[in-house]
């Protein structure tokens, strides 16, 4: 162990130094605290300990495996200073990581930079739970001892049926960071928008880029905007996962340059929401040229280790056309230094070593990534699709997988999605949401939480710990806070419940 007693380095510390006052008649233990995702163990002490609160600049460790931890901790709690230790311990790796609160002081462990900002998620929800954002503050006494149950917890925007600015991406990130989501999908390009700045081939955003669902203006980011994307999700613990689809949801692309299509002929934009209509040329060498570029150039601006194809509903594509096509593309990818991710059809050519099937309707083809020895991505569409209504009254959203309420966003567990498939096999979870009734960060919000919430703790928290009346009692405690922060989550009937409510169809009215 490394011990590191930079706490939240504190210089020109004003303490109050009173006496602690006395303890209310309550304080809730740890584990009863609303804490999502549910960690992995809770050890409960018997007592509870007074925490001061001081005020004074901060200055966090150079090192960054607990610098860039305590600089979240200071974003989301500005005003408010603990005695706080960080250790780094060489026996808790990739997530992990303790929390031990007790005699006054909270001593945070763990061996990455990922597990220390895993634990300051973690100690944000004590904190406010507890009371602590309110000023000095008593907290039971206990150890927190936690680890996700799988390494990819995702989200996916898309934001090529609909723009986002930067600023909107931003925000979707400090929501979903809070939740330990660690990879936000970009779905950056479809028939509808291309959105980002491809410097050997400038058409793709001087056209592609200038249409949406509705007919509206578009928009694109430059390679700066994507940067600064990049880098922003990197501070909270989040690697960005780039998608360009193809062969399919490629119009927007061959509208800027007809050198791509069948015939050479340059296609009108479209703005609806039509699929499988459009495909590229998989017969001509430019095509490979042009993808090849389009991976070198965002695959420089992106330091994670993955780049999405696609390669979803390719109605349009001949299959035999199709499998050479993916063959060359996951080809393309790692000649470029990344690992491909493909929507469940690639399954159905020849996968390169590395490439994560990404399950979304399906299992079958899961299952043949499994005997091919590829990892799987689960994305159920009837359980994990945030752009599904939550029921026929929602005011946006689609419903071909699916209605999903709250419970059904929950009640699922991965390894159960596929015969034959294991915890093994999984990468892990994502919720996609597709953009083509979302406009806005409101109706970004509206569809995400609470789902998002339920999603998060399928991808962290072990089978066996994850109860849904638990987690209900939880979820309706961090609706109240959303709400508090101006994130206006969607108002489920599944949590307006009573203590009292112990039968199935009480708890549950018609959503």
């Amino acid at each position: 162990m490394r011990h590191l007693p930079i706490l939240l380095a504190l210089s020109g510390i004003l303490c109050t130094c009173a006496p602690a006052p006395e303890p209310p008649a309550e304080v809730p233990s740890l584990s009863e605290l609303p804490l999502v995702p549910l960690p992995a163990e809770i050890e409960d002490g018997n007592e509870s300990s007074y925490y001061e609160t001081y005020q004074g600049s901060v200055m966090p460790s150079p090192d960054p495996t607990i610098g860039d931890a305590q600089r979240y901790l200071l974003g989301q709690l500005p005003d408010l200073v603990l005695p706080l230790q960080f250790d780094i311990t060489d026996d808790l790796v990739g997530g992990a990581y303790t929390i031990h609160f007790g005699d006054g002081e909270i001593e945070v462990n763990s061996g990455t930079r990922e597990g220390m900002l895993n634990a300051a998620k973690t100690l944000v929800q004590v904190l406010h739970f507890s009371g602590a954002d309110a000023g000095a503050v008593y907290i039971s006494e206990g150890t927190i001892r936690d680890e996700p149950r799988y390494p990819y917890r995702g989200f996916m925007l898309d934001v090529a049926r609909h723009f986002f600015s930067v600023e909107e991406v931003k925000s979707v990130i400090d929501r979903i960071a809070a939740y330990k989501i660690n990879h936000l999908h970009l779905h950056l390009s479809d028939d509808q928008g291309w959105r980002i700045e491809i410097k050997s081939w400038p058409k793709l955003t001087e056209i592609g880029g200038q249409s949406e669902v509705g007919g509206t203006s578009g928009g694109f980011y430059t390679q700066e905007d994507y940067r600064e994307i990049v880098d922003y999700a990197g501070t909270r613990g989040i690697t960005i996962v780039p998608e360009i689809d193809m062969p399919g949801h490629t119009n927007a692309a061959l509208s800027a340059y007809p050198i791509l299509n069948a015939d050479g002929k340059a296609t009108e934009p479209y703005t609806g929401t039509r699929v499988g209509f459009s495909t590229l040329d998989t017969d001509q060498d430019s095509v490979y040229t042009f993808v090849d570029d389009v991976v070198r150039e965002i695959g420089a601006l992106s330091p994670g280790p993955y780049f999405h194809l696609g390669g979803d509903e390719s109605a349009a594509t001949d299959h035999e056309d199709y499998v050479k096509f993916v063959n060359e593309v996951q080809q393309i990818i790692q000649r470029n230094g990344k690992r491909p991710i493909g929507w469940d059809e690639v399954a159905t050519t020849q996968l390169a070593d590395s490439t994560v099937v990404q399950l979304w309707a399906h299992p079958d083809y899961a299952l043949d990534a499994k005997r091919a020895g590829n990892a799987v991505l689960m994305s159920p569409a009837t359980r994990a699709y945030l752009d599904m209504q939550y029921d026929s009254t929602s005011r946006i959203g689609l419903h071909w997988a699916a209605y999903i309420p709250l419970d059904s966003a929950y009640n699922w567990d991965p390894a159960a999605q596929a015969e034959g498939i294991t915890d093994d096999d999984i990468l892990g979870i994502e919720a996609p949401l597709w953009s083509e009734t979302v406009t806005n960060l409101e109706d970004i919000d509206y569809l995400t939480f609470p789902r998002l919430l339920a999603l998060a703790e399928v991808g962290w928290t072990p089978q066996a710990r994850r109860d849904w009346e638990q987690f209900r009692r939880r979820a309706a405690a961090h609706q109240e806070w959303l709400r508090a922060q101006g994130i206006g989550s969607y108002d489920s009937p599944r949590l307006r419940v009573t203590p009292s409510d112990t039968t199935a169809s009480d708890a549950f009215p018609t959503e």
